[in-house]
């Protein structure tokens, strides 16, 4: 999927998985707002599934056989964001050597999607309110009135309300968007979802053919314990790294980061080396294997029987240890570049090469 814009004709409905309280409620909530018309505004945490709500919201809706096209609007330079949205003629501005369609132009009759809407720079916000009020616009550079006529569902992780009294988001546009709110609960909050989501992430990635693993004895209980900063894109996240790290093996629980061992009573491995007296060769080989997990080194993968996709395998740990200096370093870029001895400038391509957008965005880079 390009780190921008999506645009398709929807196959399969997306799937929003879960059986806790929350869950069944939010499901029950966007099969109802579906049927609707409505301007949704959906709200929530980094990694709790926005897009895939935006998605099921299209999928249930009068509007499904028709265009779904995705806008993050934080990954798009505010100098190009009007042309992204309503398109431009030739000559428009340097470089526009032909006309072309916006966003709202290829969604037609279908749903807009605009991603991290808090992101959009003041002056868009302006004219986006007036396509909202007016249901039209022109393309940049062009004359010609063409009708707005997808369904709007934008979102955010951001607190909007804050936002507006911080004078970075327009009151006006906000009460356009918030028609219906949707709010999508924390990962925290799911209950036993955690081990449902992670044994469905499991099954997918060895259908992906990565590999199955079993998760051993104290393994849920951590799961279920920990706090999920990161929500559903950290615990799909942990269980492609575990796959990687013990492809036909069971995790232990000492396989797991020691932030969340930490939450079954562990002491950090960092301070339990410390507090020995560093004679005992087994106590130097405990401490080298738990560094070893903090940074899930891949020193010694294993080649799956099936083969392999040797790019995708070594992206996907990139993307991991990435992801991991990136949380260790509160998403300071600088400082997660320092952790994985790159340039601050060759880290922020690889953030963008990975669609890891709210690092961006949380460290202003």
């Amino acid at each position: 999927m390009s780190t921008t814009f999506q645009l398709e004709n929807a196959a399969a409905e997306p799937m929003l998985l879960g059986n806790s309280e929350p869950m069944v409620a939010l499901r029950a909530l966007v099969r109802r707002v579906a049927a609707a018309d409505s301007t949704v505004l959906v709200q929530g945490e980094s990694g709790t599934g926005k897009e895939l709500v935006a998605r099921l919201l299209h999928a249930w809706s009068a509007r499904a056989g028709k265009p779904f096209v995705a806008v993050n609007c934080g990954a798009i330079p505010g100098e190009l964001m009007e042309s992204e949205l309503f398109g431009h003629e030739r000559g428009a501005f340097t470089g526009a050597q032909a006309a072309r369609k916006g966003r709202f132009e290829l969604a037609g009759r279908g749903t807009l999607f605009l991603d991290e809407i808090a992101e959009m720079s003041p002056p868009l916000q302006v004219k986006l309110l007036r396509v909202l009020q007016e249901r039209s616009f022109e393309r940049v550079g062009g004359s010609e009135t063409l009708v707005a006529g997808a369904r709007i569902v934008a979102a955010t992780h951001r607190d909007l309300e804050q936002q507006i009294e911080l004078g970075r988001f327009r009151e006006d546009l906000y009460y356009r968007l918030h028609v219906v709110p949707i709010q999508i609960p924390a990962l925290r909050e799911r209950g036993d979802d955690i081990l449902l989501l992670a044994e469905h992430a499991l099954r997918g990635l060895d259908a992906a053919g990565l590999g199955r693993v079993r998760l051993g004895d104290g393994v849920a209980g951590a799961l279920l314990a920990y706090r999920w900063p990161g929500n559903v894109r950290e615990l799909h996240n942990l269980m492609e790294r575990l796959v990687i790290m013990h492809a036909g093996g069971t995790v232990q629980l000492r396989d797991l980061p020691p932030k969340m061992r930490q939450s079954q009573g562990e002491e950090p491995p960092l301070a339990a080396a410390a507090d020995g007296d560093g004679d005992g060769d087994g106590d130097g080989e405990q401490a080298l294997h738990e560094l070893m997990q903090l940074v899930a080194d891949p020193a010694d993968p294993v080649l799956p029987a099936q083969g392999i996709d040797l790019r995708a395998y070594l992206e996907r740990i990139e993307r991991s240890l990435i992801e991991q200096a990136l949380q260790a370093s509160d998403h300071v870029i600088a400082h997660a570049a320092a952790r994985l001895g790159l340039r601050r400038t060759t880290l922020v391509e690889k953030i963008r090469k990975y669609n890891l957008r709210e690092t961006i965005d949380a460290s202003g880079a």
